[in-house]
């Protein structure tokens, strides 16, 4: 398949969802935004957040933003934030969701693929990938450099990516009959792809989700706070659970996910 065929496949894929999306769109639960104003360091995204520290004031790009629900807790949290991505209905779904959270001031959204988003050159304090990479790792290092050539020197780099570094464990994964929604062509990132990132920005990696792929059958949804008091708490020993075992020399690499924080050193890059 092209690059043309493929983007426009995904494009054609979140669309879909951005239609049903848009008909139930709710503001943002207060009770997510009071989570991540004292986040802790269990969850990927808490330390994400943790990373970060105080996110007033910062410019932030949200690459491959989706529907926004990232870039409106972003905004909620005193950030000023651009968002894009290739999928014209999710960018409908996004700026309406910043209307009804009272953001619109804040947040700003582009339409456009990865590799064409006309973007201002050194703009940006953080750099902000969350489930996005795993998308384009047939052009991953042209891809980053060009979204690199948008940040601050000195900015943070966020990655938040599902990972594969044990064949075995992902052979066994295709075993489990869990049903997942997933576009053509992609994958968890590998060894080799880790390096192209690190060979860009040198990054920290933090592992996540070995035991904690059964959250996904604990919390409906994955919606923490409107779940039970009981489903929290369980939620919560696994992921500590997780943080104990995946410290763990050799360990780690049992995490379906991870976490990549780094600074962007000056210069510009360049992505030819």
């Amino acid at each position: 398949m092209s690059d043309a065929a493929q983007l426009k496949q995904e494009a054609e894929f979140f669309d879909r969802w951005a239609e049903e999306s848009i008909k139930k769109l709710q503001p943002i639960d207060p009770r997510i935004v009071d989570r991540y104003r004292s986040p802790g360091k269990w969850y990927p995204k808490e330390y994400c957040i943790t990373l970060l520290g105080d996110l007033r004031g910062k410019r932030i790009l949200d690459v491959g933003c989706g529907e926004g629900e990232d870039a409106i807790l972003l905004a909620k949290l005193g950030a000023i934030v651009t968002g894009f991505d290739v999928s014209p209905g999710a960018i409908s779904v996004a700026k309406r969701r910043a209307e009804i959270d009272g953001v619109s001031d804040r947040v700003s959204f582009i339409c456009a693929p990865l590799a064409e988003a006309q973007l201002p050159q050194g703009s940006f304090d953080v750099i902000w990938f969350d489930n996005i990479l795993h998308h384009v790792l047939d052009e991953l290092d042209f891809v980053m450099r060009k979204i690199l050539a948008s940040a601050k020197p000195g900015a943070d780099l966020i990655c938040i990516e599902p990972v594969n570094l044990n064949k075995t464990l992902r052979k066994i994964r295709f075993l489990v009959p869990v049903h997942t929604e997933v576009t053509p062509g992609e994958r968890p990132l590998e060894k080799h792809d880790l390096a192209v990132i690190d060979n860009l920005v040198p990054v920290r990696r933090r592992h996540f989700l070995f035991l904690g792929r059964l959250i996904r059958f604990i919390l409906g949804g994955y919606r923490y706070e409107s779940a039970a008091f009981f489903q929290r708490l369980l939620a919560d020993l696994v992921v500590a659970s997780d943080r104990v075992l995946l410290s763990l020399p050799r360990v780690e690499h049992l995490g379906g996910l991870a976490v990549m924080h780094g600074k962007i050193g000056p210069g510009p890059l360049d992505s030819r």
